[in-house]
């Protein structure tokens, strides 16, 4: 038995995708702990995963309600109080999670990619760490734009300047979570570093997306594995129990955790969809209130819900409606269902931007997304064909790329699961 030590971001689509990997390991007879502020065990949902606290004195019980609201409102000055919030949450891995991983006599960790500590950690005590992508995979490559950019792939000279005066753009933005890496680099003794793509496993990495959708990647290392969505087995969720007329086309809306409370982009939806006659589904993931909620369908849309069960829905569904978050977009992928993608924060515009690249989908700036603008982008995701198709074939990827099985089978092939080879990925 192998005792991992799970490092993530406290997000829900972060911790889920972890959680799923923890459960195809300990399904296998392993044990995962994961290491995170007091808050974050009541987000969890995995009974057999363990939970070691850290920042008892810096993150208090509370503390993250203000992180994710923060997280919620990016915007073009916020977004530097979030990078803030980033450093400091590394800085605090940094500072508590080695004693705790001694403590727990941890044999390896479980190392989410946008979240550095992870990998600094793991090396300051001599531990074999596996990089998890649950966001777009941070690798940089010349012609491939960093994941927060919202423009296209370009194989030409200009597209590979735009990508390298813009990741030193990006670079000087992050700088306050650069000094956190390069400070905790020089007190462990390791190599100097400061972003994120310089604190990747040499040993393993694993990433949430599939070749088809990502940009063609040339530079990727030998030990990357795109295995599509990290999920546990959709059994596990509820079924959609909704009067969907077969007739009339099903659309399901949904803004993600952090951005379902923006009321006036999904009243824009659902006026968008009134005069296509579809079935509306929004799903606003507790972000509205009941008068909001009614309004919305007053507005043209069928059912409005705090909470849907996702892959169900999109398994019904003639198009989905979507923030772009990565976990929204996998789960159409996989289910074959065409995109309209309204870009907001974070790496939303990379992962638009792939979504018309794979021709799985469309995209339109939120700003500028008026009822009429969506309502003509959803009649052609309805009405051409082509869409669908290439879903389906991406659909096809994504289910037959291994999944949460394949990443347990890559880890145990890697680590091993007895000391001895253990000591091997150590010296990896």
């Amino acid at each position: 038995m192998t005792h991992f030590a799970a490092i993530a971001p406290p997000f829900l689509s972060h911790l889920r995708a972890f959680e799923a990997v923890a459960w195809a390991l300990t399904q296998r007879g392993h044990r995962v702990t994961f290491v995170q502020q007091a808050d974050v065990a009541e987000l969890l949902t995995l009974p057999s995963a363990g939970f070691a606290t850290i920042g008892a004195e810096s993150h208090p019980p509370g503390s993250l309600a203000a992180v994710v609201r923060r997280a919620a409102q990016p915007g073009p000055f916020g977004i530097r109080r979030v990078i803030a919030d980033m450093a400091t949450s590394t800085a605090l891995f940094c500072r508590e999670a080695p004693g705790v991983l001694r403590s727990l006599k941890v044999d390896a960790v479980l190392a989410d990619q946008m979240e550095p500590a992870g990998a600094l950690v793991a090396e300051n005590l001599d531990l074999p760490f596996v990089s998890i992508a649950c966001a777009l995979p941070f690798n940089r490559e010349p012609l491939v734009p960093l994941p927060v950019m919202p423009w296209r792939y370009r194989t030409t000279d200009w597209g590979e300047q735009l990508n390298l005066h813009s990741s030193r753009v990006y670079d000087r933005l992050m700088r306050p979570h650069a000094n956190v890496i390069q400070h905790y680099c020089q007190t462990f003794g390791l190599t100097p570093r400061s972003t994120l793509s310089e604190c990747l496993s040499p040993l393993l990495q694993i990433s949430q997306t599939v070749p088809g959708f990502d940009f063609p990647r040339r530079q990727l290392p030998a030990n990357f594995h795109a295995v599509g969505p990290l999920r546990r087995p959709l059994e596990n969720e509820a079924e959609l129990n909704l009067p969907i007329d077969p007739a009339q086309p099903f659309v399901f809306a949904s803004l993600g955790t952090l951005q379902g409370h923006r009321y006036t982009l999904l009243r824009n939806i659902a006026r968008a969809c009134k005069p296509l006659g579809v079935q509306l589904l929004i799903a606003h993931c507790g972000g509205l209130n009941a008068a909001q909620a009614a309004r919305l369908q007053d507005e043209g849309a069928y059912w409005v819900t705090n909470f849907a069960p996702q892959r169900a829905a999109l398994a019904r569904a003639a198009a989905v409606i979507t923030h772009a978050g990565l976990n929204t977009v996998l789960d159409a992928m996989e289910a074959g269902v065409p995109m309209l993608a309204l870009p907001i924060a974070f790496d939303q515009p990379g992962v638009a931007a792939r979504i018309e690249h794979a021709g799985v989908g469309l995209r339109l700036q939120p700003r500028l997304a008026s009822p009429a603008r969506i309502s003509r982008a959803l009649e052609q995701l309805l009405s051409d064909p082509a869409f669908r198709r290439r879903a389906a074939q991406l659909g096809a990827e994504v289910r037959e790329a291994g999944g949460v099985v394949r990443a347990a089978e890559l880890i145990e092939a890697a680590l091993g699961t007895d000391g001895q080879r253990l000591e091997v990925a150590r010296g990896a």
